[in-house]
């Protein structure tokens, strides 16, 4: 079921201005951000069907809204795939929805979690935090949107790049006041 929960959101918010945007980790959340085009939707699922449920809630919205209404929604996971590898095997769920409905070329999804770690790297590496948000995250983002930003954006293929060395930059105070949820000290 999709809840309103305000400490989930709040976090959420927090982090794509922070983060996302603070550090202009994706250059094209701001202007849908600006725009009030970008949701926070939680799901309190704890069984994968109720969460495929609420995931498909999520993407028949987006199907039915405009986008020029809403651009992209930050589907949140708090009580459920905690484990980095469960979330990995979530996303393989979620793409078989897409194909199922008829969505494939039209939504794709972008991840998001405190524990993630890209292929080739150790969980400590600071190139991790590009990807680390204080819930586990599914993005569903509009393919055309994310096409027609590409094809304004100089260099997007420097993006990954960039933002590591953005994020390797930091100083341990930045890290830490940047990625709160990541230090249980």
């Amino acid at each position: 079921m999709i809840v309103k929960d305000k400490g989930v959101e709040q976090l959420i918010w927090q982090w794509l201005e922070q983060v996302v945007i603070g550090l202009n980790l994706c250059p094209f959340a701001n202007k849908p951000h600006r725009n009030k085009q970008i949701a926070v939707w939680v799901s309190d699922a704890h069984k994968a069907t109720n969460l495929l449920s609420d995931l498909a809630k999520a993407f028949t919205h987006l199907d039915e809204t405009e986008a020029h209404q809403l651009d992209t929604i930050l589907f949140v996971t708090p009580k459920m795939l905690a484990d980095f590898y469960d979330f990995n095997d979530a996303l393989d769920w979620a793409d078989a929805l897409i194909e199922e409905q008829g969505w494939y070329g039209v939504y794709q999804i972008a991840s998001f979690h405190p524990d993630y770690q890209f292929a080739d790297t150790e969980p400590e590496d600071a190139e991790n935090l590009t990807n680390r948000a204080p819930f586990p995250v599914f993005h569903l983002i509009r393919e055309e949107s994310m096409n027609r930003a590409l094809d304004s954006y100089p260099d997007h293929a420097l993006i990954p790049e960039r933002n590591i060395a953005r994020v390797t930059a930091l100083s341990d105070t930045e890290r830490r006041q940047l990625f709160s949820y990541l230090f249980k000290d």
